[in-house]
């Protein structure tokens, strides 16, 4: 788990320069990995750092700070960040407390992170769907009933009849044609 901070473009509407930002991340420590993530190498901690996309186009670097009681990492990448983004033209925004960020916000900051590290470490894990799992067992069990007795009574009856009208309207007809001389 993380707790996610974003880079956006300066201005609400305005472009993002995902190239400036790059390169000045590219200044800074750290590595890419293979997979195009960036990891930036503080002195608390390392931080992912992706680009944010709607769609093809990139709207923002998003900034992924590891869950991990480090409020001081935290503390960190916020005051790098503020320099990062003031560099690039750009605000810090915290999708969790829904503003853009400023250096007054820190200590505000650093309690979301507690409660949602201390949630994200004492909450009991939810499977993926809940219920899943009983749904697909009960799926399974009807499953094998219907494969062992083939079609249905109601099923085989229908077919039954359909297939007999069939027969019957093409045994009619050729009776009528051999009355009528045809």
């Amino acid at each position: 788990m993380r707790y996610e901070l974003v880079l956006q473009a300066g201005a609400p509407g305005a472009p993002f320069d995902a190239g400036r930002v790059d390169a000045l991340l590219a200044a800074r420590p750290g590595a890419v990995r293979p997979e195009g993530v960036r990891e930036w190498l503080l002195a608390h901690g390392g931080v992912e750092v992706l680009p944010l996309r709607d769609g093809k186009r990139v709207v923002g670097t998003e900034l992924r700070v590891p869950l991990e009681a480090r409020p001081d990492l935290l503390r960190e990448v916020l005051a790098e960040a503020a320099i990062l983004a003031r560099e690039a033209g750009a605000r810090l925004f915290d999708p969790q407390l829904g503003q853009v960020l400023t250096a007054a916000d820190t200590e505000q900051v650093v309690a979301q992170y507690l409660r949602t590290e201390a949630y994200a470490r004492t909450a009991k894990p939810m499977e993926t769907t809940p219920g899943l799992a009983e749904a697909m067992a009960r799926a399974e069990r009807l499953d094998r009933r219907l494969s062992s007795e083939g079609m249905a009574m109601p099923t085989r009856l229908v077919l039954f009849a359909v297939g007999g009208f069939a027969i019957l309207f093409f045994v009619m007809r050729y009776l009528m044609d051999k009355l009528n001389g045809e």
